[in-house]
């Protein structure tokens, strides 16, 4: 893989309106912090007209930025224009059963389920805490990523470092 630019990582769920809304704005906020070796992005295959706003509630007050986070079609990034994808990330159950768009580049994949935080009941209070751990249970594993030594992350070994790192930090239990 190429040094000269960020690893270009995809996370997918179906709706794109809360999971993979939560892992593009953290990984982007976690790698910026470090010298910018990722960029995130999030797709789903049917998405929503907008995030959820627990998920856009909860990442602001974490102090990562939500500017420009919007539903998007995964359709979007197997077009021929689109950036080059180097891992693809399914982070809910039903994307990962899902037969996906040929991806440009081939990238590597892995799934890391966490239960849907959008799908809890209760006050208020109860789905923030959700959205929080699902937050928390995501910034684990993408700290883990996030600190892969370079020579983890070539396109030989990319795909089987992510997997190790599902089995590493699970998801919180819903």
């Amino acid at each position: 893989m190429s040094t000269d630019r960020p690893l270009n990582v995809l996370f997918l769920c179906t709706h794109n309106s809360a999971r993979s809304i939560l892992a593009e704005g953290l990984l982007n906020h976690l790698s910026a912090a470090r010298g910018g070796r990722f960029k995130a992005y999030s797709a789903g295959s049917s998405p929503k007209t907008a995030p959820n706003p627990l998920a856009l509630k909860v990442l602001a007050e974490s102090g990562i930025a939500t500017e420009g986070l919007r539903s998007k079609s995964w359709d979007d990034f197997a077009a021929a224009d689109a950036p080059v994808m180097d891992l693809v990330i399914t982070v809910c159950d039903n994307a990962a059963g899902e037969t996906c768009p040929y991806w440009p580049g081939q990238p590597a994949t892995a799934h890391w389920g966490y239960p849907d935080p959008s799908a809890v009941e209760g006050s208020e209070e109860e789905r923030l805490r959700a959205f929080r751990q699902t937050l928390l249970a995501m910034q684990r594993r993408l700290e883990l990523l996030l600190n892969l030594p370079a020579s983890a992350l070539d396109r030989m070994t990319l795909a089987r470092s992510v997997r190790e790192l599902a089995a590493q930090a699970p998801a919180p239990s819903a």
